[in-house]
């Protein structure tokens, strides 16, 4: 593929002005590319965060892309393609992540029982100045 780019956005006005003359899905190691042809250019796609070439693991989700940027037809170069190359990008730090958004999810979960609980309770309250006498009093029989 080359390695000069276009990204979304660009893609996306070039299709509302109606210059994208064709797109070409090139298959690869590790899934499917797009070439897309304007006037005599032709430019991959891009990724947003790394301005690489942009690669889609899934053919179906290339396909809903190019449909929902305007793209209904295009052709399919799938020589280079190997089903069995592909792997799954494992991503340690966002399951870390995950983790721990699970677990402050949970404790704020049981925080706000924890508050409610004691909102609700009807029990008759002690002023803070007899239950520090209290504590003191059972400090001093330790």
């Amino acid at each position: 593929m080359t390695t000069e780019t276009i990204d979304h956005a660009t893609l996306t006005k070039l299709v509302e002005a109606g210059v994208v003359r064709s797109a070409h899905v090139v298959g690869q190691d590790g899934g499917w590319g797009i070439l897309v042809k304007y006037g005599m250019t032709e430019r991959a796609l891009a990724a947003q965060r790394s301005r690489q070439v942009r690669i889609f693991r899934k053919l179906e989700t290339l396909v809903e892309y190019l449909k929902g940027v305007g793209i209904p037809r295009f052709d399919v170069d799938a020589v280079n393609y190997d089903p069995h190359s592909t792997t799954t990008a494992k991503r340690p730090d966002r399951a870390a992540a995950m983790k721990d958004a699970h677990a402050a999810a949970a404790y704020t979960k049981w925080l706000k029982a924890e508050v409610q609980e004691a909102i609700d309770d009807t029990s008759p309250t002690i002023p803070h100045d007899e239950a520090m006498r209290q504590v003191r009093a059972a400090i001093k029989l330790a």
